[in-house]
């Protein structure tokens, strides 16, 4: 049976799509280890009733960092009430913090407007003003994914995630969020603040020149504003977005859902084969497949579960008759499901007349692979789909799911 060809060598080669194009491709002139030479830079912050960590962590990014990483665009998830704050204290006229930063420090084409800051809607619809319930945590967690995921969409963009502010569930989500969605040119930090300096309300950034405030204590000593130290610490934080399935790449995302697509990667997932289903299902999620390709894909778990072996494809080339007496035997079982027929690999019976030969066999695999991957996410075509083993002198194919987590309901 068939001829040694080049297989998909992108499936098993360990690199992902990153923001759509082939796989482990970058758009020319960006390189993901300077995320500074995207041409779209964003600076997504969650706040809380402090917003100089924004302007803190635009300074330690745009001043102290080397290479400068220069946003060309500022956003917030904060409450009602940090963004009052927000408002006030950064984009009003005065004092206006925000502008005054970038005039002292000759920074052009940073864009924070009020459309810029996100405010999750409490359960009458109204901006929340605070984070107290179970709820008001799981609306935050939505927005803040949803907002990490709409900005990693774009493949032109570096994202800069800071959890320096807002409630440590917000800088938890926010950092959650970015190890769901996130791609080698996405950075997550926060940012430090020397002491007597950190959490003080008069403290926006280290100013070029000297600038009176006084501590907020009894003893209300002077401290000048451009002796402060604010640093940046980057966090590493391991990116899962290859195991999460388009619709939650490319549509509105929440944050459970996302986590539990993500944990069914990692984990050890079972697959099981119902004869009552039109699909298998894995790790408790019905994946469907037409009559051919079930067949396909439970002939192919009866040998891994069984023990028989790989599918050898030695280099003559030749049809199989006994692969095809196997197959026949698994498709006379799934042909009549409930399923239609559609999406099969042609006239099946005509097909496996002479034996199963190549094409067959490439044709089932290549539509198997783009059924789970449509289903569960491209990670899905790794861990259930059909791989490639080289023997001695030919290609080997069986699936990659280990034996121990292959079933078929009903039978021992």
């Amino acid at each position: 049976m068939m001829r040694d060809r080049e297989h998909e060598g992108a499936l098993h080669s360990g690199t992902m799509t990153q923001g759509g194009g082939e796989p482990g491709a970058q758009p020319a002139g960006r390189d993901p280890l300077h995320p500074e030479s995207y041409p779209r830079r964003v600076l997504l912050l969650v706040t809380g009733l402090s917003p100089q960590v924004v302007t803190e962590t635009l300074y330690a990014l745009a001043v102290r960092r080397e290479p400068p990483f220069v946003p060309t665009e500022v956003q917030l998830v904060t409450t009602a009430r940090g963004r009052e704050h927000a408002l006030l204290d950064l984009l009003s006229e005065a004092p206006g913090w925000f502008h005054a930063f970038l005039r002292e420090y000759g920074l052009d084409g940073v864009r924070f407007e009020p459309g810029g800051i996100h405010v999750p809607a409490g359960a009458d619809g109204a901006p929340l003003d605070d984070i107290r319930t179970p709820e008001d945590n799981a609306r935050v967690a939505d927005v803040i994914t949803e907002r990490v995921r709409a900005l990693t969409e774009d493949p032109a963009t570096a994202l800069h995630v800071s959890i320096a502010g807002g409630r440590k569930t917000m800088g938890f989500y926010a950092g959650y969020a970015l190890s769901l969605y996130g791609r080698p040119q996405d950075r997550l930090s926060h940012v430090l603040v020397s002491q007597p300096y950190e959490g003080h309300p008069e403290f926006f950034y280290p100013t070029r020149r000297p600038r009176v405030i006084h501590t907020m204590d009894a003893e209300r000593k002077p401290l000048d504003t451009s002796r402060a130290e604010v640093t940046l610490a980057e966090i590493p934080f391991v990116r899962l977005r290859h195991g999460l399935d388009e619709r939650l790449l490319q549509g509105e995302a929440r944050f459970s859902e996302a986590v539990e697509t993500a944990q069914r990667t990692l984990g050890p997932v079972a697959v099981v084969v119902d004869p009552d289903l039109p699909g298998i299902v894995v790790g408790g999620r019905e994946v469907p497949l037409p009559p051919v390709l079930l067949a396909f894909y439970r002939w192919l778990a009866r040998r891994k579960r069984d023990g028989i072996g790989p599918v050898i494809c030695p280099p003559d080339g030749a049809p199989d008759p006994a692969y095809a007496a196997e197959y026949r035997r698994e498709y006379d079982d799934t042909k009549g499901s409930r399923v239609s027929a559609g999406g099969g690999c042609g006239t099946t019976e005509r097909r496996l007349r002479g034996g199963m030969d190549k094409d067959f066999f490439m044709q089932c695999k290549s539509k198997l692979h783009r059924r789970l991957k449509d289903a569960l996410g491209p990670e899905a075509v790794l861990r259930f789909g059909v791989r490639a083993i080289r023997g001695r002198r030919s290609m080997e194919y069986e699936l990659a799911v280990p034996a121990e987590l292959l079933s078929f309901k009903g039978e021992g």
